[in-house]
Formats: C-alpha cells, sequence, structure tokens
C-alpha cells in the first residue's frame, strides 16, 4: 500500500452529544496533531443562547464558522496539523470552513437519535441542553462522499472509532505535508 499525504486538518462532525470532542482529542493523540474543540471558537452570544435552549440560527453560527475556518487556513499555511470538534450540520456550513480547501477531511461520527440522547442525559457539565437535540437532527445535513469525509458509527469504543479513521483515512504511514 502506497503511503498517503496527510490532510492539513481534520473536522470531526456531527450532532451534539455524537462524542466529536472525545473523538478528536483522541485522535489528536493518536496522530501526534494538535487538538481544538469548535465550541471555543463560540463568540459568548452563541453560548448564553444555547445555556437558555435556544437553537442557534444561521446567522448565530457564521462568525463562528468563519472563526474556525480562519484557524484552520492559519495552520495548514503553517505546515502544521490541527484536529476539530465541530458539528457541521449543513452542507453550507462545510463549505465555509473548507472555503475551497482539498486538504481537509470531515469525520462524520453516525449514531441513532436514541443512543446520542442516552449519552446526552449523563453527561455533566456542557452548555448544550439535551432539549436542543431534536433541533440539531433537524438541521443535520448528512455529508456526501464528494466533501472529502468518512463515515463511522458511534456504537464503538473510542480507540476502535479512531482505528477506523485512521484506516480509513490510510493515515497509519501518513507523510505529514511539508511546505517549501
Amino acid at each position: 500500500m502506497g503511503r498517503v499525504e496527510a490532510p492539513c486538518a481534520l473536522i470531526v462532525m456531527g450532532v451534539s452529544g455524537s462524542g466529536k470532542s472525545t473523538v478528536a482529542e483522541a485522535l489528536g493523540e493518536r496522530l501526534g496533531w494538535r487538538f481544538e474543540d469548535g465550541d471555543s471558537f463560540h463568540p459568548a452570544s452563541n453560548v448564553e443562547k444555547m445555556k437558555a435552549g435556544h437553537p442557534l440560527t444561521d446567522e448565530d453560527r457564521w462568525p463562528w464558522l468563519n472563526a474556525i475556518a480562519d484557524e484552520i487556513e492559519r495552520v495548514c499555511k503553517s505546515g502544521k496539523h490541527v484536529i476539530i470538534a465541530c458539528s457541521a450540520l449543513k452542507h453550507t456550513y462545510r463549505d465555509v470552513l473548507l472555503r475551497g480547501r482539498d486538504d481537509v477531511r470531515f469525520v462524520f461520527l453516525k449514531g441513532t437519535k436514541e443512543l446520542i440522547a442516552e449519552r446526552l442525559a449523563h453527561r455533566k457539565g456542557h452548555f448544550m441542553p439535551p432539549g436542543l437535540l431534536t433541533s440539531q437532527f433537524n438541521t443535520l445535513e448528512a455529508p456526501e462522499a464528494s466533501e472529502h469525509v468518512v463515515t463511522v458509527s458511534i456504537d464503538e469504543t473510542v480507540e476502535a472509532i479512531v482505528d477506523g479513521v485512521v484506516r480509513q483515512l490510510k493515515l497509519g504511514g501518513a507523510i505529514p505535508k511539508v511546505l517549501p
């Protein structure tokens, strides 16, 4: 099997409670790449709105998505790598994140509403209330193959999910991209 050039960024996506941060952090540890939680890019007004149980609108999301896209651009230009946990629920959101780049890949964490609701019910200390899960599923536009995505089921252990991502992206023997 040939060696594959590694993407400069992975965006681990899915609805709230699908395990984005956990999987992205584990991927970062496995690959030696920096991990960023997309939630940290939200303006305070978005966090307060979600804490109050109100779903975000597209207008709320644009500054957040652009801040993440700016970070991806910065990291990719520097020749480094980053893994970002970000819901990226709609095609248009993913377009904003990519900004036409072909060196970024999405990792879609797919799971049933029932499984994710159960996980959210046990999660402590997160600003996203479980009641917003329905709005997340209603907003979700599953990514298509043309969006440079690998899809993994969340019905596995974190280690098995990470193994599946690394295998599907052929990152076991990846050559980090080096800028001249």
